[in-house]
């Protein structure tokens, strides 16, 4: 708590957004006057918080998760993560915290928590994880009544895109207002953001972060994703990172780079001896993403809109293929300088949660090091073509189920934590599935 004071008291700061990721990744937490958060040293919330469904309900095995007296947890501020909100209209600070139960330990139904923890596993074998991801996402017009589809948000000319921007550098200047107001708040929030480029949706763009530790980058993308939507707001948009927001257009995804350094030397460990060579524990890794990224899908793909991406004519991953320099492969090597040899997952959508994204990935990797699995031979051509089968989850209930077949990476992300997930993600396609769509009445009503 002194280096947080330190930082209020620096930087004149008269409220306090005392925040923890919940299982969707959103913000949770209160609103403190500054003394009154340097008394209370972080304070106390309702751990039932941290197992509510999107909608806001519980799961059916919720009094199972926590104690049905609705007691608080331990809120402990992290002070690396600590900056000024800069959308606020007072000197205000954002911090985000661990989670703890009441006898001092981390508490295992927080997805921080959960991160944590395969992080742990790493350092037990020398080993740090280096991540660098990129979050997809697009601008949209406002969309007051959920009746009506989603419409790109149009630039300066007051026209929308209608046809495939990718990269386009005249496309991003359509939103410079936008983006000069994201890059301006993310300066002073001290987010690695590095390249900003145009996908190929119709106001479809992509961030870029630089590389470094994963808990950093997971805070990051957290913290990002509330910027951003603030920056939307603010020139009369919204911005979302549904995987799949509108029909037509692609969906967003969240790629996570992902490498392993040996602590002692600093080494990359996938690096071989020259370029284009890999380690033993480079395909090791490879192989537990290939094998168990079936099972991890829930974490990649955490909501029911989320499966509507994989579909073979959308660039989006259908089978569990790896490639050298091939982005049609869910598992894609780049091709890089030797020190920079890495791994880049393509399964996660824009709306994960980035701590359990990047907690499974660096689980899936962990269980092929230590079981030392060797992946399939590399494919060098398209890895699914329009009518090839897809192989991945078509439904979120579908990979509800594959994690629960799942002891190994039930092990490593908790297993309590493992129960509370699928019982709220159950929950979440319950209350879905009761909803009659409209296609449901256009085609059935009169015709079945």
């Amino acid at each position: 708590m002194e280096a947080v004071t330190r930082f209020l008291n620096e930087n004149a700061i008269t409220e306090v957004e005392s925040t923890f990721p919940d299982m969707t990744g959103n913000a949770r937490g209160k609103f403190y006057p500054t003394k009154k958060f340097i008394d209370e040293k972080g304070g106390k919330i309702p751990e039932t918080l941290l197992v509510q469904t999107v909608t806001g309900e519980w799961a059916d095995n919720h009094y199972d998760l926590v104690d049905p007296t609705d007691k608080d947890m331990v809120l402990v501020p992290d002070a690396n993560t600590l900056r000024v909100v800069p959308w606020a209209d007072e000197p205000t600070a954002q911090v985000i915290n661990d989670c703890y139960t009441a006898d001092g330990q981390l508490h295992p139904l927080s997805s921080r928590s959960v991160l944590r923890r395969v992080l742990a596993l790493y350092e037990k074998e020398g080993l740090k994880p280096v991540i660098a991801p990129e979050v997809e996402f697009y601008l949209v017009q406002k969309n007051l009544d959920p009746d009506y589809e989603l419409k790109p948000a149009t630039g300066r000319s007051g026209r929308r895109e209608t046809a495939r921007q990718s990269y386009s550098i005249d496309a991003v200047n359509e939103f410079n207002p936008v983006i000069d107001t994201l890059y301006s708040y993310c300066d002073a929030q001290g987010l690695d953001v590095d390249t900003l480029i145009h996908e190929s949706g119709a106001a479809q763009m992509e961030i870029n972060f630089l590389h470094g530790d994963a808990l950093k980058l997971a805070d990051q993308v957290f913290t990002f994703k509330r910027t951003l939507r603030e920056t939307a707001l603010k020139h009369d948009m919204y911005a979302t990172f549904m995987a799949k927001p509108m029909q037509h257009e692609p969906g967003s995804s969240m790629h996570i780079h992902q490498s392993l350094v040996d602590i002692e030397t600093g080494k990359n460990i996938f690096a071989g001896d020259k370029e284009g060579e890999y380690t033993d524990a480079f395909y090791h890794y490879v192989g537990g993403l290939q094998k168990y990224t079936r099972n991890a899908i829930p974490f990649y793909a955490p909501n029911v809109n989320s499966y509507r991406r994989f579909t073979p004519e959308m660039s989006a991953p259908v089978n569990f293929e790896w490639g050298i320099d091939n982005r049609t492969a869910g598992l894609r090597v780049p091709d890089a300088p030797l020190a920079a040899s890495r791994i880049e997952n393509r399964f996660a959508g824009a709306d994960c949660n980035p701590y359990l994204a990047i907690a499974a990935s660096l689980a899936c990797g962990y269980l092929g090091i230590k079981n030392k699995l060797m992946p399939d031979e590399p494919n060098q051509g398209l890895t699914a073509e329009e009518g090839d089968p897809v192989e991945v989850a078509r439904s979120l209930e579908e990979g509800l189920r594959l994690l629960e077949d799942c002891p190994e990476l039930q092990e490593i992300m908790g297993e309590r934590f493992v129960k509370a997930y699928i019982g709220v993600k159950r929950a979440e396609f319950e209350t879905f599935n009761q909803v009659i769509s409209s296609w449901e009445r256009e085609f059935l009503l009169m015709t079945v």
